[in-house]
Order: C-alpha cells, then sequence, then structure tokens
C-alpha cells in the first residue's frame, strides 16, 4: 500500500498535491529546489537556469474566482485579475492554512527519479536529490507525483531564422524578459503572438520607437473585460454554454464566436486573421493589442524570412531597417530531466500520459505528472482535481485499467485532440476545461448532478447551470466534500463586484414591470428545462420525484 509519496516542485501544482496527500493521509515529502514556493509565480530579477521566470508586470488573464483552490477562496477584496504578487499573496495563505511548508524541503535538487530493483513487486521509486551543499541523498517512495511544470526550458529555434548570426542589435527569448527598461527609443521586432508575446509587445510599444510583431499564423484575440464589464470567464465559461457546445456542430459554434470577435474588431482589418478556426487553438487574450496596432505603436507581420545585420525580411518581401532588438516568443520545450527515457510513453512527438496523468507503460501506476495540461482555464484548479484522483489511484481505492486499455485511450485522446485542435509538439496536448475537469471528478464521485440538484436544490442548480464553473462544485459532494461548497458558489458574484465597489452610488430599485418579466422569463427556462430533462430522462426523473416523495412522507 502507499504510503510515503514525493512531490516534485513547490508550485501551484505542487502545492495542492502535498494537500491532497494529506487529506488521503499519505506522507508527502516536497523536493524544491530554488528557495521559496510558487514555482512560476515567484518573480526574480534575474532568471535562473532550468527554472520559469516572468516578467515583472506580469498580471494573470484568468479571473481569481476561476483560478483559486476548489475550498480556499481568494480574499474578497482581491482584484479579479492579479499581478503576480497578489498571486503568490494567495498561494502563502494557502499553505499556511493547511500547514503544506512543513513537508517541503527547499534548495533541494531532484537529480535522479528511477524505479526500485523490486519495482514489480513494490512499485516503489528511488530518488536521489542534492541540497544546497552538493550532497547527495537517496530516497525510497512508494509513488512520485512530478510537478515541475512545463515552462522551463525556453525554445530558442535559431536555426529557422538565416542571416541571425548576421544580426547586429540583441536577441533573447521571451524568458529573459523582465521588463521594457532597455527598450527606450528601440526598434523592436517580436516573433510570436501567443499571451507572452502580444503582452511583451504592449508594454514595449509604451517606450519604444517602433514594434512589430512577427507571426506565422496569426490569432484571434479576446477581451479580459467581457459584456456588462464582467471577466471574460466568468462570463461565458458557464455549463450552459458547455452544454451548447455539446449541441451545436463545432463550424456553427466556430462562426458564432468569430463573428462575435470582428464585431469588437475585425481581425482581417487589423491582420490578426489565423489560418485556424476559433477553437482550434486557445486565444490570444489581450485587451490592449488592438489599440496599440489601431494606434500604429505595434505593427503585424508575417513570418521571418532572412536577417541581414540589422535588417529583417519577411516573407512577404517586406523588410524592417535599423531593428535593435528582436524577442523570441516561441515557446517551451519540456522535459523530465531527472526521469529516464524509458518510463514516460511517447505518443507521436509527445509524452503520452492516460488521462494527462499517468504513464500507460509501466507496472504499477505509482507514478503521477500533476499540471502537465494546456487549456483555455487556470493551471491551478485542473491540477487540484487532477491529484484528488492521483492519490486515491495510489491508495487503491480508484483503479486504472489495463496498461493495453490506457496505451488505447492515450493513442485515441492523442489523435482526436490533434484534430480538433492547432497543438504544437512544444506543448502538452491541449483539453476543454470543463469537460475535462467533470470527467476527473467522475472518477472520485465529485462530479455534481445538475438533474438531481434540479429537483431536491433548484437555487443551486440554477447558480451552477448559469453562473461560472468555479471549483466549488467539486466540494458539494463526494471525498473531500467541504461544508462551505455551497455558500461560495451563492457569493461567487459577490467576490468579483467586491473590489469594484470603491465609490459608494445609489442604484434605483427594478421597476416593477422589470421584475415581472424577469420572473417570467425565470419560470418559462426552468419550465422548459423540466419538460427536456423528463424527455431524455424519463425514468431517471421518476425515480427522483419516488426519492422525495419517501423522504417528504
Amino acid at each position: 500500500m502507499v504510503r510515503k509519496v514525493a512531490v516534485i516542485g513547490a508550485g501551484p501544482s505542487g502545492l495542492t498535491s502535498i494537500k491532497a496527500c494529506l487529506d488521503e493521509g499519505l506522507v508527502p515529502v516536497c523536493f524544491e529546489s530554488s528557495d521559496d514556493m510558487g514555482g512560476l509565480w515567484k518573480f526574480k530579477e534575474v532568471s535562473e537556469p532550468n527554472r520559469a521566470s516572468i516578467y515583472r508586470s506580469l498580471t494573470i488573464n484568468i479571473s481569481k474566482e476561476m483560478m483559486c483552490y476548489s475550498d480556499f477562496p481568494i480574499p474578497a477584496d482581491y482584484p479579479n485579475y492579479m499581478h503576480h504578487s497578489k498571486i503568490i499573496e494567495y498561494f502563502r495563505m494557502y499553505a499556511s492554512h493547511f500547514k503544506l511548508l512543513q513537508h517541503v524541503r527547499f534548495q533541494t535538487l531532484v537529480k535522479c527519479v528511477r524505479q526500485r530493483p523490486d519495482f514489480s513487486r513494490t512499485g516503489q521509486w528511488e530518488v536521489v536529490t542534492e541540497n544546497k551543499d552538493g550532497q547527495e541523498e537517496k530516497h525510497v517512495f512508494d509513488a512520485v507525483i512530478c510537478c515541475s511544470g512545463h515552462y522551463t526550458f525556453p525554445h530558442l529555434p535559431l536555426k529557422d531564422f538565416p542571416g541571425i548570426e548576421t544580426f547586429e542589435g540583441k536577441y533573447f527569448h521571451s524568458w529573459d524578459y523582465k521588463g521594457p527598461e532597455d527598450m527606450y527609443g528601440k526598434r523592436l521586432v517580436v516573433v510570436g503572438i501567443g499571451n507572452s508575446g502580444g503582452d511583451i509587445a504592449v508594454e514595449s510599444s509604451r517606450v519604444a520607437e517602433q514594434v512589430y510583431i512577427s507571426t506565422r499564423r496569426g490569432a484571434w484575440v479576446i477581451r479580459q473585460v467581457s459584456d456588462n464589464g464582467l471577466p471574460v470567464d466568468v462570463k461565458y465559461n458557464t455549463r450552459f454554454v458547455h452544454i451548447l457546445f455539446q449541441l451545436l456542430p463545432i463550424n456553427v459554434l466556430n462562426w458564432i464566436g468569430e463573428n462575435k470577435l470582428n464585431a469588437m474588431y475585425d481581425h482581417t482589418m487589423y491582420a490578426l486573421k489565423p489560418n485556424h478556426r476559433l477553437f482550434s487553438q486557445v486565444p490570444v487574450i489581450n485587451d490592449d493589442l488592438p489599440l496599440k496596432i489601431l494606434s500604429g505603436a505595434v505593427v503585424i507581420k508575417p513570418n521571418i524570412k532572412e536577417i541581414r545585420g540589422s535588417t529583417v525580411v519577411f516573407t512577404d518581401g517586406t523588410f524592417v531597417e535599423k531593428v535593435d532588438t528582436i524577442v523570441f516568443a516561441t515557446g517551451y520545450n519540456y522535459d523530465f530531466p531527472f526521469l529516464s527515457s524509458n518510463v514516460m510513453y511517447k505518443s507521436g512527438h509527445r509524452v503520452g500520459l492516460y488521462k494527462h496523468i499517468f504513464p500507460p507503460n509501466i507496472e504499477h501506476p505509482t507514478l503521477a505528472v500533476v499540471g502537465f495540461i494546456h487549456a483555455l482555464g487556470a493551471i491551478m484548479p485542473q491540477a487540484e482535481m487532477q491529484v484528488r484522483w492521483v492519490t486515491r489511484v495510489f491508495k487503491g481505492i480508484c483503479k486504472l485499467p489495463s496498461n493495453q486499455v490506457m496505451i488505447k485511450s492515450v493513442e485515441a485522446d492523442t489523435k482526436k485532440m490533434e484534430n480538433n485542435y492547432i497543438v504544437s509538439k512544444l506543448t502538452p496536448l491541449q483539453v476543454d476545461f470543463v469537460s475535462y475537469m467533470d470527467e476527473l471528478a467522475g472518477e472520485i464521485g465529485a462530479r455534481p448532478s445538475l438533474l438531481w440538484l434540479f429537483f431536491t436544490d433548484y437555487p443551486l442548480f440554477k447558480k451552477l447551470l448559469w453562473g461560472p464553473v468555479t471549483t466549488y462544485q467539486y466540494r458539494l459532494t463526494g471525498p473531500g466534500k467541504w461544508d462551505g461548497a455551497r455558500k461560495a458558489i451563492f457569493t461567487q458574484m459577490d467576490r468579483v463586484y467586491q473590489p469594484l465597489k470603491t465609490r459608494k452610488l445609489v442604484e434605483p430599485e427594478p421597476s416593477l414591470t422589470g421584475r415581472l418579466i424577469k420572473m417570467t422569463f425565470t419560470l418559462s427556462v426552468a419550465g422548459a428545462a423540466a419538460y427536456y430533462i423528463y424527455l431524455k430522462h424519463p425514468a431517471a426523473v421518476q425515480r427522483i420525484l419516488d426519492k422525495i416523495h419517501v423522504q417528504a412522507a
């Protein structure tokens, strides 16, 4: 039976992994190579080799209610989109509240994780670490959770840019970018239009003479501030929208979404329109980029053909002279240098993991990779849900299928994702946030039942159907049930509004007509939903009604 678990990394995934182990009665030991927790979100003025790195002004593009852990809401007065300093504060509060740091060994590098000679019988691992003094130590663990992330090894494809050796200015990867201080009066080319590339181009354009973004495919750009000023994920990441995604053809959904984005700013006119459809890749989230393009501070250009000294030539024949700086926002390679090559299963040119967590080719399910996914949503709640399942697999409460079945599932998943998404070989496979969370929650019995709630707790049903899919939903039932989950759901919008209430206003009461219209609409929707559910699941509805009748009697 698994008892002692090694957790590699004390970032967001590592912290929630420690907590999940403690919740299940396991003994976690976390190894963190740096001198502090936080992983990616721990800002440092100088980038350190083999560690994630962020820039000084970085603000997360996921709102606080959609990124927090499921049983520890972010304080109500924190802004909806938090600066990295606020995020690290939240992690410290989380770690302190659940007493996690006492299980972390800082400044301890994991050099090797290998199967023990008796692995076929015990499933145990030998972990070799090195402390800050260079002293090695060997440990034996019943299981290992890898939380090392995938923003550690910058991808700098210089061979794809002929003439880069002749460049007379300065070039570097976005991993090394800390701020625009060196960009004053410069002419800058940013290669890549992901979220980092967009942020760096916008920030640099405030001080640079001119900024250009070079992109091969283009991008769909969405705003963080959505209708009525709500965070975009709070507005649209709902179960109702998710149901529409299941019912409507993907081409129809793409058409609707693309038309809405083009109504804000025509992507063709702005030279942004990509070759792919909207829901084939995670979009760029940037409110400022269209304005910078409109004002001429940022100019969109195609891929770079070649570099001649200080001149950058693009594939359409145009060129820019006197370029001072090139920033390569070209993504990251991923690697698990402490694991032998035969541990990880290869699916195509990527690491293949069962449900993006378990290597499907090893004899015992005692190694898990947490947080190694790519989705339109925060990694924190997804990592938390992953490790809630992982720890129950370690304990033997949840069973995995055979290796053959898992490998077939991995291959099918890879094929499906590559057919539906533009997924780079540099990134893990993409997942749909709601579907993936529901899938893992179903494995441990924590997925909320909308059908049951419709008949037993209609106010909560409405919150779950129409409101944002916050992680509190996965603490309503099952293992790890949290008594505060229902209240957290009913107060989540209060926490959205709280930091905005900086000036007291007198709001008029809604008119009687308005209230009647709203009530009529609500009752009509409820009636239609009830009828739809009855048509789809008549037997299940009858069983619930019988159960309610028995409980009432």
